[in-house]
């Protein structure tokens, strides 16, 4: 069995797969100081809960936005799991896209890889939106060249920014509204409506612009947990694909170890 890991800059999410089927997905907040040991002690735990031991576990592959992080996850991998991991875009799993931008390397693991997923899972021209730390938005044509994209506050940064520099407004959750109108009566009432509506007017904006852009028919992907909540109210996205990065990491360990 494979265990994924995509540590992100909120989240490291690591995920237990057979094959491209994922028996098991957890989470934890990143932290570069979090030792192998640490991470071993937590995820020994998990793995039990789901009726998994760590000898299960037959290979490891990591993709990491976070540097730091990265050696404690490979010292997890070789201490407790007794294996050598392999890193998204390093070899033997370079990324076997061509990078159409000015600086490629500047490239985010996570947006790479979810590139990889979407172009094997959705053919075709692809905006895909990832709703993590930061929403991106990923431009791929349809031979599975990455194009650009666009990179957005998340909509997490966003709220975090207005309640910190607004002294007298309060923390809210981040749900829709309970109406649809878009004039609030009260202080929350309009803070639900302008981080909410607001976040669903830039994305279908920016989707808009983008489509115009390409000039070709377009579908658009959405991961990362905003994706399901934003997707009742608006028809901007053509699928919702919640584990894409996760099933990224798969189709690459696939294609190191079948030589695809």
């Amino acid at each position: 069995m494979l265990l994924a890991i995509d540590a992100g800059n909120t989240n490291v999410v690591f995920a237990l797969l057979d094959g491209r089927t994922i028996k098991g997905r957890w989470r934890i907040a990143t932290d570069p100081r979090r030792t192998g040991d640490e991470y071993a002690v937590w995820l020994s735990q998990l793995l039990a809960l789901e009726g998994y031991a760590r000898e299960d576990v037959t290979g490891v592959i990591i993709a990491t936005v976070v540097p730091r992080a990265l050696h404690n996850l490979q010292v997890l991998a070789q201490k407790y799991f007794k294996v050598e991991p392999l890193i998204a875009g390093r070899a033997p799993v370079e990324w076997g896209i061509a990078i159409d931008v000015d600086e490629p390397a500047s490239l985010g693991a996570d947006r790479a890889v979810n590139t990889i997923a979407a172009h094997e899972l959705h053919p075709g021209d692809l905006i895909t939106i990832d709703f993590g730390t930061a929403t991106t938005f990923d431009i791929s044509d349809y031979q599975g060249a990455y194009k650009g994209g666009i990179i957005a506050p998340g909509i997490n940064l966003s709220l975090d920014a207005l309640v910190t520099a607004a002294a007298k407004l309060p923390r809210i959750a981040i749900e829709a509204p309970a109406s649809r109108s878009v004039i609030g009566r009260n202080t929350v009432d309009q803070m639900h409506i302008g981080i909410f509506w607001g976040y669903v007017a830039m994305i279908e904006g920016l989707v808009a612009r983008l489509k115009a852009q390409v000039g070709r028919p377009v579908k658009v992907l959405a991961t990362g947990g905003l994706a399901a909540l934003l997707s009742p109210h608006t028809d901007v996205f053509d699928h919702i694909e919640p584990d894409l990065t996760i099933q990224g990491l798969a189709i690459l360990w696939e294609r190191a170890h079948i030589g695809r």
